[in-house]
């Protein structure tokens, strides 16, 4: 008699096993239904993405971990596994642990790169923060597991910091090129696509922004690669910011017997066709024309038109620097050049 209520405990003991696993993997079901169908649809009516990446990471994990859940509540409701209690709770807790650590460390890389906003291509620099958060979030999950166990982390602390300190030390100039790029990409003072002028360096677009360096395109379409704790030590001129629009200032001048209101007149003129034939060109721009200094042999002025990206004002001041020359010999204004008297001296 005794002999079959043991055996009767112990198949109403795998029945509860099997009857856990069950209840989970429904259990498991219906959390992947909700999100994937009435949390998904809620989701998409926002107007931010951003709860649509979350929800798309944490929905497996979020599964595995109903499952892992299930598994360990069937494991301690057998009683021949009594003996390893501990070691399933261990195994749990790690279990745990990590997958969480995967969760905030997926979320947190989703939410770098959506905020850098880069284009696809341009990645290096999210994904290189990606990692550090990752290897920051993973080292704190080893440091609680290790806790759990009662496993004494300071010596492992002095032997990291020593071992970073040697680190540091021999990787000076490219962890100096490291936190320069971080720099560059949190304070944004560029961007992937803006264009720039480097003090006392080149001129062009940004390629990329990398762990290490920055690559600059410029226009005769040669790629200049340069450091980032350099870049973060220069004067930047960022042509695409505030905005993509920009004045074109070309400098002129016409001789001193001109008539000014005449030459005023014949400029703005000039310059309203280019503002408004010109490819990259402001079209409803007005021009304008600022007298400013009584040259060697010139009335000097600036003409100020304006452009819709930096790269256009060389077409624009190209085209006008042509069609101002025509129209002035056509108007018979002069544009002097410097003249110079020589005397000679007659020797006795």
């Amino acid at each position: 008699m005794a002999v079959m209520e043991i055996e009767g405990l112990i198949w109403n003991e795998y029945f509860q096993f099997v009857l856990i696993l069950a209840s989970f993997a429904i259990l498991t079901k219906i959390v992947h239904f909700s999100l994937a169908i009435y949390l998904k649809a809620f989701a998409a009516r926002t107007k931010t993405d951003i709860d649509d990446i979350i929800l798309k990471i944490i929905t497996k994990p979020l599964c595995i971990f109903i499952l892992l859940t299930g598994f360990y509540f069937a494991l301690k409701s057998l009683s021949a596994l009594a003996p390893f209690s501990a070691k399933i709770d261990a195994a749990f807790f790690v279990g745990t642990v990590l997958l969480l650590s995967l969760i905030v460390t997926r979320i947190l890389s989703a939410l770098i790169s959506r905020w850098l906003k880069v284009q696809k291509k341009f990645e290096k620099m999210p994904k290189l923060m990606g990692s550090v958060v990752a290897t920051v979030v993973y080292l704190m999950a080893f440091l609680m597991i290790l806790d759990h166990f009662e496993i004494e982390i300071s010596p492992l602390l002095a032997a990291f910091g020593l071992g970073g300190l040697v680190v540091a030390l021999a990787l000076q100039n490219t962890l100096s090129n490291l936190f320069a790029g971080l720099h560059i990409i949190t304070d944004r003072p560029i961007n992937v696509g803006d264009f720039i002028d480097i003090e006392g360096g080149p001129s062009g677009f940004v390629e990329d922004i990398g762990w290490r360096s920055t690559r600059v395109r410029t226009l005769p379409n040669t790629l200049v690669i340069v450091p980032n704790a350099k870049l973060a030590e220069s004067i930047i001129v960022n042509n695409s910011l505030p905005l993509l629009e920009m004045a074109a200032v070309v400098q002129c001048g016409v001789a001193y017997g001109s008539d000014l209101e005449k030459v005023e007149q014949v400029t703005i003129d000039v310059a309203k066709q280019i503002q408004k034939t010109v490819p990259g060109a402001i079209k409803n721009f007005e021009p304008f024309i600022r007298y400013h200094t009584f040259g060697d042999s010139n009335i000097n002025f600036s003409v100020i038109l304006r452009v819709e990206e930096p790269v256009a004002k060389y077409l624009v001041m190209h085209e006008f620097i042509k069609a101002l020359k025509g129209r002035y010999d056509k108007e018979g204004i002069e544009i002097s050049w410097p003249v110079r008297k020589i005397y000679y001296a007659k020797s006795h």
